[in-house]
């Protein structure tokens, strides 16, 4: 049985949603509002009110439904941050982040008796200051007894899918490579990614083997991930000790961790599938898109594996959906056609007691069939408003033309070069001009002067701020200067103006220039991740560091460097829906079938990552509006 991280976290959400007892037969996820409220030990129904702040709401959004909630017994939910009447008689359910924000208004709420009782619930660990800081203002207020239990619960990450995980951490990429950061600033980012990431391990029941390249953010976190893991299993029992993700997976996963940097194009191009198209245009957030509606009001609608459209769907090539939603729709008028003539009387004939009887039936089977037609119908006409909403933009912008246009560049390495100036002067955003251009950018390692000027021209011309483009220009041609001298005595000098310039990720963003120039369909990231599985001595990989926490610190003992068959690949910086798509083919197409699960500190569309590398080009001081800079 493989990992499988969105329903460990939603079993362990049940649990503490039962005030962390195993839920009652019949408790766990169901969509029906009438299932009955969990029960204590007497046989009593327990009502309970959950107050969460804004990131453990994000938690819970893509696991948790409202009559999910209503059937674990709890009747309202509130934010921690907003005014609250007094309920008493019922206990509250707290479940929010270690903060001194939230610590102190548990402890406003227990002193003004809002609650029975309070059980209270942390997205991670506790740190001792701040519980010591909790129990002295309880103390104060004579309210200590009011808290029933602590929990440490460790979930502080979203999962949106099965084998698909973000630690929600915006603008980590712009924190990890500001050049002002300093090296406190850096150590904070770094624990807050090694937090997350030992959260996931821990619901997972997992102690992986880590491998990452040498340098940059992605060494600094598996070191520190490895010191962390190294630590708490000093303790007797542990959160691994019960080795829960062991017993369905008869050897340890493999932790892969990498930097933004090692691939900058992907989490930058436009996209032609139906999921990345949505994240990217529709701008999906935790697994939900908000759509314009008619006279101001907006339509939403969740998009997730329980909807078997999308699930059978989301990765097919647009125009291949179109096709799909009018089949199902043809289809679902052919059902209701059947349904209505077996139902409909015979004109001119009498009814006998056959009849009647056989009519009898036919009714039964209609009504029976009715909730599963209806269902159909509003998967179609979500699915119908969607891509209507999508087709406009794709009309509007000429999304088909920069796909084509930036795969030609990625998987060719080759341009029409007409086309691509027509696409910077024609349609489409600024947005979408400036990723086009960051694409030609990432595709060439020397495009000709004359070409690279018509294109700084041409965006020039559609007033497209330059922030970001002379950011990546100025990062690739510090590449072209680092490889250049890498046999020469200036190559430490080159380094360190580097590293001062970039924070710590210089490193990776060298490495990452070979494999954005690489053939095939492939991404660089998928066939690291494959070669990292195998374990088989291979030059792209064969400088990867590895950490195991479980072997001694000595480093005598035998490194286990594979084969893996299961592997989580964590992203610093940004992942993409695909990245996610390449490496779930990766482990279909596998034989035997290998599983993969994929994180990031932050999902990120093109338009998103895009405004991070501007806001680092200011930060530079690179110039924008147009202004072409010196490399």
């Amino acid at each position: 049985m493989a990992l499988n991280l969105r329903q460990k976290q939603t079993s362990l959400i049940v649990r503490m949603l039962n005030l962390n007892q195993s839920p009652s037969p019949g408790g766990g996820i169901s969509s029906s509002s009438s299932a009955a409220a969990p029960t204590t030990a007497e046989g009593e129904e327990v009502y309970k009110i959950l107050i969460m702040d804004g990131f453990c709401r994000s938690i819970l959004s893509p696991l948790i439904r409202v009559n999910d909630l209503r059937s674990h017994g709890v009747t309202l939910f509130f934010g921690i941050d907003k005014e609250r009447q007094r309920v008493p008689d019922v206990p509250a359910l707290y479940f929010v982040r270690p903060t001194p924000e939230n610590v102190d208004r548990i402890a406003a709420d227990a002193s003004r008796a809002l609650y029975d009782s309070l059980h209270l619930n942390f997205s991670s660990s506790l740190p001792r200051p701040l519980l010591d800081r909790l129990a002295s203002r309880l103390v104060e207020s004579g309210a200590a007894d009011r808290v029933s239990r602590v929990f440490d619960q460790y979930l502080e990450f979203v999962s949106l899918e099965d084998a698909l995980f973000s630690l929600a951490q915006p603008r980590t990429y712009v924190h990890i490579n500001d050049p002002a950061a300093g090296d406190r600033e850096i150590e904070e980012i770094v624990e807050r990614i090694v937090g997350g990431l030992f959260c996931v391990l821990a619901t997972l029941g997992v102690v992986p083997v880590i491998r990452c390249a040498r340098g940059g953010p992605a060494e600094m976190v598996a070191s520190a991930l490895d010191a962390r893991l190294r630590d708490h299993l000093l303790a007797k029992p542990n959160l691994f000790s019960e080795g829960g993700g062991m017993a369905a997976s008869f050897q340890r996963p493999v932790l892969c961790i990498f930097d933004r940097n090692f691939e900058l194009a992907v989490g930058i191009q436009h996209d032609w599938s139906y999921r990345p198209l949505v994240h990217d245009v529709l701008d999906l957030k935790l697994n939900r898109v908000t759509l314009p509606g008619e006279k101001t009001a907006v339509k939403s609608y969740e998009l997730d594996d329980s909807d078997p459209f999308w699930a059978a769907n989301s990765w097919s090539p647009f125009p291949k959906v179109a096709e799909e939603i009018e089949t199902q729709l043809s289809k679902y008028k052919q059902d209701v056609d059947e349904v209505n003539q077996r139902t409909g009387g015979k004109d001119g004939v009498e009814f006998d007691g056959t009849d009647l009887i056989g009519n009898t039936k036919h009714l039964m089977n209609a009504v029976n069939s009715l909730p599963e037609l209806t269902e159909r119908k509003k998967m179609i006409d979500k699915h119908t408003n969607i891509a209507t909403v999508l087709l406009g933009h794709i009309k509007e912008r000429s999304l088909d033309g920069y796909c084509d246009c930036e795969n030609d560049m990625l998987v060719k390495g080759s341009v029409d070069r007409s086309m691509l100036l027509g696409l910077l002067r024609g349609k489409g955003t600024k947005e979408d001009k400036l990723r086009l251009a960051i694409t030609y950018l990432l595709s060439f390692e020397t495009p000709p002067p004359a070409e690279l000027e018509q294109i700084e021209t041409a965006l020039r011309e559609s007033e497209v701020d330059m922030y970001a483009f002379q950011y990546v220009k100025r990062i690739k041609s510090l590449n072209t200067s680092f490889a250049a001298s890498s046999a020469s005595a200036s190559r430490g000098n080159i380094v360190d103006w580097a590293e001062k310039l970039y924070g710590q990720s210089i490193s990776a963003v060298t490495a990452g220039v070979k494999n954005l120039l690489s053939a095939g369909r492939q991404l660089a990231l998928t066939r690291t991740v494959e070669a990292l599985m195998e374990g088989k001595p291979n030059p792209e990989v064969d400088s990867y560091l590895f950490f195991d926490p479980r072997a001694p610190r000595t480093g005598s003992g035998a490194q286990f460097k594979g084969p893996f068959r299961e592997a989580i690949v964590f992203m610093i910086g940004g992942g993409n829906y695909v990245e996610y798509r390449s490496l779930v083919e990766l482990g279909q197409r596998s034989q035997p079938a290998k599983h993969v699960i994929y994180g990031a500190t932050e999902i990120l569309n093109g338009v998103e990552f895009v405004q991070q590398l501007t806001e680092l080009g200011q930060k530079m001081g690179l110039g924008g509006g147009g202004l072409t800079q010196s490399q």
